[in-house]
């Protein structure tokens, strides 16, 4: 008769004090705790209002890259993917990474120009991405239709071989095992109702189970990093969309790369379990929205079987949204709040969240470990909002993966 597992992570008493108080149990409060933890810093909690995963980390469609627009973005992406490559035996956990490649397509000659000038500047950054074109497409995906009846005929695409999925919950999980096994306290359900300010520096966190003195605070909660925000009287420049998704029935494994179309809005991925997860853009209007809706999944739908139409019999199995902290310039905000001392946050991922997890935890627990911030780092602070130093991330969104 087998044994029943034990616990991945354990239970605590949530303590009256800890040095730093992490609030949100997703990959990048997580990552910082086990990064924090493998630094050697002590006394750490992470509190999650509903379950570890429960928000974006768990509501994404797992696709890692680095084959961004700007060097400062892809620098730090390129980190992350790196992380990836070596989380499963640093964390001794599956995490199901499969680097199955990347393909960004271009139906227009101003496409075909853009991807052209992000190829180079990858090339330049150290980044695996080229232009290719229909013959070598075809290669790669030889169910796809490049012309024919195709309302967008393929001209080209910008293929990143490093680049491909991942399973997020398995993420999540090994995360979650290692902060705890470096003497994390990981505290779900557990939702922050307050925080507290003396003198101009953080001094407590009240939550539902209690109140808890800390001298550091991070904000990791993504859709609703500008509610917790506001508990310091802070004001950051986010907007939460929802971000849909989709799953179809399993099918036999035909789709060996993601293909993303921002000319289509859609983008298409194959698990390891055959279902095709599909996604488009956030949507237009902000809102705390978790359900799917129909009009997205006739959109996605439509625009999916314009590249593969032999998929048109195949069922949808379940529908689903998460929620995007969308900045002006389309990257995060990682540091210190310079207005209230001992608040850090790692906010504003919008679509690009999962991927970068491992990289935000990894340089944010550098950060507040030693007081210095890491060289990637410096870009994405909140001040470069006010000195117009912005870091233009949007063009490589293409559709919002």
């Amino acid at each position: 008769m087998s044994q029943p597992q034990p616990p991945m992570w354990r239970t605590h008493e949530l303590l009256d004090s800890y040095d730093i108080v992490i609030i949100g149990g997703g990959v990048h409060g997580l990552a910082t705790a086990y990064y924090l933890a493998s630094q050697g810093v002590r006394n750490i909690a992470v509190l999650e209002a509903k379950y570890v995963g429960f928000g974006g980390s768990g509501r994404n469609t797992a696709i890692v890259r680095s084959n961004y627009r700007t060097p400062e973005g892809i620098a730090f992406y390129d980190h992350s993917v790196k992380l990836y490559e070596k989380l499963a035996a640093d964390l001794d956990y599956n995490i199901m990474f499969s680097q199955r490649g990347h393909l960004t397509l271009a139906h227009t000659e101003r496409g075909v120009s853009g991807l052209r000038e992000r190829a180079l500047t990858n090339q330049l950054c150290g980044v695996d991405s080229r232009l290719i074109f229909p013959d070598e497409i075809q290669q790669h995906v030889p169910q796809m239709q490049l012309a024919g009846s195709l309302r967008y005929p393929v001209m080209a695409a910008l293929y990143h071989p490093p680049g491909g999925i991942i399973r997020h919950d398995a993420v999540v999980w090994a995360y979650a095992r290692g902060a705890d096994a470096g003497g994390v306290h990981i505290h779900q359900l557990t939702e922050v109702e307050d925080i507290e300010i003396t003198d101009g520096a953080v001094s407590a966190v009240v939550t539902n189970r209690g109140r808890i003195k800390t001298g550091t605070v991070v904000n990791a909660t993504a859709g609703y990093a500008s509610t917790i925000a506001a508990m310091v009287d802070r004001q950051i420049p986010l907007e939460t969309h929802p971000l849909q998704a989709m799953v179809t029935e399993p099918l036999k494994p035909w789709l060996h790369s993601v293909i993303v179309s921002s000319t289509l809005h859609v983008y298409v991925s194959q698990t390891d379990r055959g279902e095709l997860v599909i996604g488009a853009e956030v949507d237009d209007y902000a809102s705390y929205s978790l359900r799917g809706t129909l009009p997205f999944a006739e959109s996605a739908a439509t625009h999916l079987l314009e590249l593969f139409p032999f998929l048109a019999n195949v069922r949808m199995l379940r529908q689903w949204a998460g929620l995007c902290d969308m900045t002006p310039d389309y990257s995060p905000i990682i540091g210190e709040d310079p207005h209230v001392r001992g608040f850090h946050m790692t906010v504003g991922w919008g679509t690009y969240g999962f991927k970068a997890g491992p990289a935000s935890g990894h340089l944010l627990a550098e950060l507040i470990a030693t007081g210095r911030t890491p060289e990637k780092l410096v870009p994405f602070s909140l001040e470069r909002f006010a000195d117009d130093r912005l870091v233009g991330e949007k063009a490589a969104a293409s559709v919002s993966h």
